[in-house]
């Protein structure tokens, strides 16, 4: 019997307090994962979303169960949605995770205020919401996120936390489903209680936009349209649209603005003509050139990083959400969130690495090495020291501007010290600000997000003053506005431009007139994306597209099809005296993507002995993308069956659709080699 706590660096030592020791101690030979003490039950009267109503343990009988402790500020728990959408994909039938959404901040308490975060980052699995901690208490839980195993007997199995998720849990679920599929103990029907919400926000010209730049210089306002995976170009007198960047579809894809593609952008500078983006989600760094029409990668592979300590030539460093950029003297300066720590990109030399911050999530200050942050989620400079907005620890930071600085607290007092207060120096209580902009006069203007406030803080006297929003969350122009959860602003001529995260509006706060007014753009029409179209259950699914490539991707040779109906070929190379297994499903599943679209019902295909090669029907869209399949082939030696394999690989296809184009047949070809086996016992 394996314990869980042994599988994975990182993995908790500590067990649930009502199961003590024995939690993983089950002596029952059949299972390898399996618990013996029953899983404690939520309560009755939370709340839950995506869910027509409450859950018990008992209604997940018969499925392997992850419970995802977790909270919605906190970046390792964001970092790790990807990898649950990736488990339930290839698991559809024997595995459901819960979310439990226990808060550390009292506005992520807030069920509405969770939905939202939900619909964010498209999390379709059921949310509970634990902000009294009672579950949290009954399994012993410590830290987000923290995942909780129970066997389809509804027996605790163990827990692991932090992150990466994906290759320390897969391992274990999928031993868990062989095993307890082969016992008859798994039940395949969906949980009846499962209903992702509808998204009810996506005919809006913005979703979700998370920061916002505006450049008098060049009379234009740019917009990361963070849900809609673009940038926004739009007079900044006018708020006529532009241009749009991007082509709306989550990938890292470089090129010219139709085809270029992002991953909920984030934090925005202007050098020349030149934008640079925190493209959040893909972990990079991208350069945005108006004068050539194209986007390029400049820092990041697009792969989450866990260095705290080397730098490197751009492309080839991994980065980790960076959140927000700020340009100064030849430098972009990075809030890189994921690693609490400030990063530096060379414009000169292309290389990049830690700036600020020993990786460790505190709120420490002194030398710039010395000094720990907590998720630095918003930059900008007055030329002389970096302002930071450190949400976390809801506080605003100051770091100089050469080397061996110093780091130094303007308000917040530590990670869990937070509120909504004005004052003076220590006295001063923010929530989660995650977006900072200096004025012509050197005061700051904070979006204090998590209390729906703006913010004046003056970094010489520490003074901290409430200038826009109520405390409450909503939508309001004029002098007595509303705000939802802002996440960026900008300084310019006497205003403050305002991402209004959650109501997926700009707003313009005049700060002479001390009025608000919501961004209108005269030509909104431009902004109606394909996803605006496109059913709720379509646009429910889309993370699936933003599945990550894995390091062991094969990539294939990249292939042009013509636009229009067509179709996808899978084509397995099978050597002589082998066959495919006639016990265990031929599987393929496919994202959801915009630019090849195969039907829903096809992209989670399990056949037993296929007639090979497998098509399927699609529809070509004009536009570039990397197309990944996750293919699962068992297979055998075929005179004797002494022998069977398992082959999981996902193929990855670079994909150019066009409007001409001689094929209208993508192949994804996978070639079959019998492993080296030797015996290494005597007999």
């Amino acid at each position: 019997m394996k314990r869980l706590y042994l599988i994975g660096s990182v993995i908790m030592a500590s067990l649930l307090a009502v199961v003590a020791s024995g939690a993983l101690a089950q002596d029952n030979p059949e299972f390898t994962y399996s618990g013996d003490v029953n899983a404690p039950d939520f309560p009755a009267d939370a709340d839950w979303i995506n869910a027509s109503g409450p859950i018990s343990i008992a209604d997940l009988q018969g499925k392997i169960v992850i419970l995802d402790f977790w909270t919605y500020g906190c970046i390792n728990c964001i970092h790790v949605i990807p990898d649950l959408k990736r488990l339930e994909a290839e698991y559809p039938t024997e595995l459901v995770v819960i979310g439990v959404h226990s808060a550390k901040f009292e506005n992520e308490g807030e069920t509405e205020n969770i939905r939202r975060i939900v619909r964010r980052y498209e999390v379709e699995h059921p949310v509970l919401n634990d902000n009294k901690f009672i579950t949290w208490d009954q399994y012993g839980v410590r830290a987000w996120p923290t995942f909780m195993v129970i066997d389809p007997l509804g027996k605790v199995v163990g827990q692991m936390s932090g992150e990466p998720l994906y290759d320390r849990m897969a391992p274990i679920i999928s031993v868990m489903a062989a095993e307890y599929s082969a016992a008859g103990l798994i039940n395949p029907d969906p949980l009846p209680q499962w209903q992702p919400e509808m998204v009810d926000d996506t005919d809006t010209p913005l979703r979700f936009p998370g920061k916002v730049l505006a450049d008098s210089a060049s009379n234009r306002l740019f917009i990361a349209d963070s849900n809609h995976n673009r940038i926004v170009v739009a007079a900044l007198d006018t708020f006529a649209v532009q241009q749009i960047v991007g082509a709306g579809e989550a990938g890292l894809t470089d090129g010219d603005f139709a085809t270029a593609q992002f991953f909920r952008p984030q934090g925005l500078t202007l050098v020349g003509n030149v934008l640079y983006v925190a493209d959040t989600e893909n972990h990079a760094i991208r350069a945005v050139d108006f004068d050539a029409a194209t986007v390029t990668t400049v820092a990041g592979t697009g792969t989450q990083g866990f260095n705290r300590e080397a730098s490197g030539p751009g492309p080839e460093m991994d980065l980790s959400s960076p959140w927000d950029v700020v340009a100064h003297d030849g430098k972009i300066y990075i809030a890189m969130a994921g690693p609490h720590q400030l990063w530096v990109y060379d414009m000169a030399t292309g290389a990049v690495g830690p700036y600020a911050g020993s990786g460790r999530e505190d709120l420490i200050d002194g030398t710039l090495a010395e000094s720990a942050w907590n998720q630095p989620s918003g930059i900008d400079t007055d030329g002389t020291v970096l302002y930071v907005a450190d949400p976390e620890a809801s506080a605003i930071r100051m770091a100089d501007l050469m080397p061996g600085g110093e780091v130094k607290t303007i308000v917040g007092t530590g990670l869990f010290n937070f509120g909504d207060e004005d004052g003076i120096g220590d006295d001063v209580l923010l929530q989660h600000a995650l977006g900072i902009t200096v004025a012509d006069d050197g005061l700051l203007y904070v979006a204090d997000t998590y209390n729906n406030k703006i913010k004046r803080i003056d970094p010489t006297t520490r003074e901290s003053v409430t200038i826009f929003g109520l405390g409450v969350a909503g939508n309001a122009d004029g002098t007595n506005p509303l705000f939802y959860e802002p996440g960026g602003l900008d300084y310019a001529d006497g205003k403050l431009y305002i991402a209004d995260t959650n109501n997926h509006v700009i707003r313009v706060a005049d700060l002479a007139s001390g009025a608000v007014r919501t961004v209108e753009f005269p030509n909104a029409e431009l902004l109606l994306t394909v996803d605006d179209t496109t059913t709720p259950d379509e646009s429910s699914s889309a993370l699936v597209e933003s599945t990550p490539i894995r390091e062991d991707a094969i990539f294939l040779a990249p292939q042009v099809v013509r636009a229009g109906e067509g179709l996808i070929e899978i084509s397995v190379i099978i050597p002589d005296g082998y066959e495919l297994n006639d016990q265990a499903p031929f599987t393929a599943i496919w994202p959801d993507n915009l630019i090849a679209q195969i039907d829903e019902l096809d992209r989670d295909y399990r056949v037993i002995l296929p007639d090979l090669p497998v098509t399927f029907p699609v529809t070509f869209r004009a536009g570039q993308t990397e197309l990944a399949l996750d293919l699962t082939i068992y297979w055998c030696e075929g005179v004797n069956k002494s022998l069977c394999f398992v082959d999981k690989s996902q193929l990855v296809l670079p994909l150019t659709v066009l409007a001409e184009a001689d094929a209208n047949i993508a192949v994804f070809e996978r070639t079959l080699v019998p492993p080296t086996m030797q015996d290494t016992l005597d007999w």
